[in-house]
């Protein structure tokens, strides 16, 4: 496909009517996500099927108990400030700062796909299709990381609602869901869920590591806190939940070694003494406010 009939491929400048297909694509499929996830966070799905697998979304979460079922209220919690920095996220786009305006947009095809494939995934998922809600899960989770990898430079503000913060619960989501739709209740089910567990701290450490990402960092600690709480009230006498609180504190205080350094205008290199390094490569991207 040619570069400039490609919306994914990665540029420096955008014109004038991409800007303005930005602008209206960018707001309707956030209010489409934002409006599908308040609604069927309280209202059950009334079209035709199996009505006995409609749920509300926490009342999927609610019915199907596995090793990853979420704190609804920390979860909620979290979803409504990723919706407050989106609008953030959004208004750069209306800004008068070309810049900024072009950081926007430069993540803007991948964001927009973000938000078709999350509410496909509401759609689905309480609806009780969780394979195909996997699936679509999967696809969302390519989609961000090639976002992330080819854009974790961008300022605060754009990189956090719209890369680090989605990309944070798409991967939390891939455990959420494959667990329900595997529908882990048994003994074996459990053991795994109790190893793969750890995946989230390799993750969070691997962002940690190499791109010295506290944000991301925070969203992990944050999700796998909800793991945490809702595996406490569900399973008190279990592991899981305190391997949950355990990888929560181990990603916060991590996050916390790369983030206090920064604010002070120092940071912390994991690299070996003597190793030779482009200046490009040894400059943190989070910690530019530009």
């Amino acid at each position: 496909m040619p570069e400039d009939l490609n919306p994914f491929a990665r540029r420096e400048s955008h014109s004038e009517r991409s800007i303005w297909a930005y602008k209206t694509l960018t707001t309707l499929s956030w209010l489409l996500v934002l409006i599908t996830s308040i609604y069927y966070t309280f209202a059950v799905p009334e079209d035709a099927g199996h009505k006995h697998w409609h749920h509300t979304i926490w009342g999927v979460n609610s019915a199907r108990i596995t090793p990853f079922s979420l704190n609804a209220l920390i979860a909620s919690l979290y979803w409504l400030a990723l919706f407050i920095l989106q609008i953030g996220y959004i208004w750069a786009l209306f800004s008068s700062n070309s810049d900024q305006v072009n950081a926007a947009a430069g993540v803007g095809s991948h964001f927009i796909f973000n938000n078709l494939l999350q509410f496909g995934f509401v759609m689905l998922f309480v609806r009780g299709h969780y394979w195909w809600a996997e699936v679509v899960t999967v696809i969302n989770f390519f989609n961000l990381s090639i976002l992330y990898f080819r854009h974790n430079t961008h300022p605060r503000l754009i990189h956090i609602p719209a890369v680090a913060g989605p990309l944070a619960w798409t991967f939390i989501q891939l455990y959420w869901n494959g667990a329900i739709a595997v529908g882990s209740d048994k003994l074996w089910a459990r053991i795994l869920a109790n190893i793969a567990i750890w995946g989230i701290l390799v993750y969070g450490g691997f962002f940690l590591v190499v791109y010295k990402d506290y944000t991301i960092g925070f969203a992990l600690s944050i999700l796998t806190a909800a793991i945490g709480v809702g595996q406490f009230f569900t399973k008190a006498f279990a592991l899981q939940w305190i391997f949950a609180f355990t990888i929560m504190g181990l990603l916060f205080i991590f996050t916390l070694l790369i983030a206090v350094p920064g604010f002070f205008g120092k940071e912390i290199s994991f690299r070996r003494e003597g190793q030779v390094v482009s200046a490009d490569q040894e400059r943190a991207p989070l910690l530019d406010d530009n």
